[in-house]
């Protein structure tokens, strides 16, 4: 792209950044198919219909025009355009039902993607990103086990990124049943509006929150008090958790007898569960935090936020939750509970904040030398036999002098420098195959068929300066 081109929100990263992205793509992907999940992947555009009906997301849509309609879109309503779709769990519902007969249930999928939402662009958020999910999709019913193991999944995923100088994860987990049973059981009516709400605190306080609980959600001051004090309830435990939520209920009059609260604790139980048998496998991984509310309107039951240890102003990094109504054919549901991580922010992340860097750009780690044009065939042969072997091999661009190609190697990080050998030359090193460890210094002879490099050099990895 041409100098001053760029269009904000939209990243092209460099060759070294792009290795550390597909680094990560890579680790996520091998997590994912550890735990038996299958990877697809959808188109990039939904029917506006599809993509209008989920809540505060709608207005970050991109919609598609083609360039002779461009000005005469007024006649047709935007849910029969095609819009970019803003996550993958909208595509993944459509495709689920379109599928169904195909797919064998319940249906374990990863996807790593890209999606595209029109909000404003700033450090770690951008308007174009890949995003990588996993979920589990029932058919008709989901068993509640695997709300547990999703987000154990994902920290798992997350805890192989540390080693690249991601800080360690903890999933902070919420019921929407739970939140939801408390606010009936206060007299509060207009729950989407108080999850939404409460789903900015982080973002902007819970002053300004309160404020917006009385002024759009119909709460009156001590109830918009009550619904803060709820967010501040954590737990590490299912006990701890139960014996928080009953004093705050008894604190605000709820009826231990009433619907409302029924409701809460049949989202408490499973939440406590999770929290609990996730402690069993991977303790302190998964944490109860009733602040949790994911603004996007179509969870009906557990919600997660991740967070990094240290890294509060980087929020949120993956989040998800279950959903019983998103996908649906007549009479038929399928449940779902999936994760969400933001891969470019978490890329974003890496590469300004920790330093995480490519150990070299090119991925080949010899580099064979061409003495003359005319016997660059001998040296495309010597890579083709290294090529066979699985050692990843260039061929110099130019037979320059050799300062020049041992140069060019240095300049893309590979660290070998293979001689071919010349039937011609008058000491007998040249006339056996070198190879030159061009960090070390160190020359041997070696043969193709035979010559493995050191593994210390061979592999191009991803380092962390923390």
């Amino acid at each position: 792209m041409a100098k001053g081109a760029s269009v904000s929100g939209f990243p092209e990263w460099l060759p070294s950044q792009r290795v550390v992205e597909q680094t990560l793509i890579d680790t996520l992907r091998h997590v994912f198919e550890l735990n038996g999940f299958i990877g697809i992947e959808t188109r990039a555009v939904e029917p506006g219909a599809s993509l209008l009906k989920k809540g505060e997301t709608s207005k970050e849509i991109y919609l598609l025009s083609r360039l002779q309609e461009v000005g005469h879109e007024d006649g047709k309503p935007v849910d029969d355009r095609l819009g970019l779709h803003f996550d993958l769990t909208v595509p993944l519902s459509r495709y689920v039902v379109e599928n169904s007969g195909h797919l064998t249930f319940p249906f374990k999928r990863w996807q790593i993607q890209k999606v595209w939402r029109g909000e404003r662009p700033q450090e770690g958020r951008f308007r174009e990103f890949v995003q990588a999910d996993i979920d589990v999709i029932g058919n008709g019913e989901l068993p509640d086990h695997y709300e547990v193991e999703v987000p154990l999944v994902m920290v798992s995923a997350l805890e192989e990124m540390r080693a690249y100088g991601l800080p360690k994860a903890t999933v902070h987990a919420n019921n929407r049943k739970l939140s939801e049973g408390f606010y009936r059981g206060l007299g509060l009516s207009d729950i989407e509006g108080v999850l939404r709400e409460i789903d900015k605190l982080d973002k902007i306080g819970a002053d300004e929150v309160a404020e917006l609980l009385v002024k759009d959600c119909g709460a009156s001051p001590a109830q918009a008090k009550a619904c803060l004090e709820l967010a501040e309830l954590t737990a590490d435990s299912g006990s701890e958790l139960k014996a928080g939520f009953d004093q705050l209920c008894a604190s605000h009059g709820i009826d231990q007898d009433s619907d409302a609260y029924q409701l809460a604790i049949e989202g408490l139980n499973t939440l406590a569960m999770i929290v609990d048998e996730a402690d069993k496998i991977r303790p302190g991984a998964v944490i109860a935090d009733l602040k949790i509310a994911r603004g996007l309107d179509y969870y009906t039951g557990s919600v997660y936020e991740t967070f990094l240890d240290g890294a509060q102003s980087l929020g949120s990094i993956c989040s998800g939750g279950r959903y019983d109504n998103l996908a649906s054919q007549g009479s038929k549901t399928y449940p779902g509970v999936g994760l969400s991580i933001g891969l470019s922010r978490l890329l974003s992340y890496l590469l300004n904040q920790v330093g995480a860097q490519a150990s070299r750009v090119s991925p080949a780690s010899v580099l064979v030398a061409v003495w003359n044009e005319d016997e660059r065939t001998t040296s495309n042969h010597l890579a083709d036999a290294l090529r066979k072997r699985g050692i990843a091999a260039d061929v110099a661009p130019t037979a320059a002098k050799i300062g020049k190609q041992i140069k060019y190697a240095d300049h893309l990080g590979i660290p070998y420098v293979w001689f071919p050998a010349q039937a011609d030359a008058s000491s007998e090193a040249d006339q056996s195959n070198q190879v030159k460890n061009i960090v070390t210094g160190e020359q041997e002879a070696a043969d193709p068929v035979s010559w493995t490099p050191d593994s210390l050099y061979a592999q191009q990895q991803v380092e962390s300066k923390a």
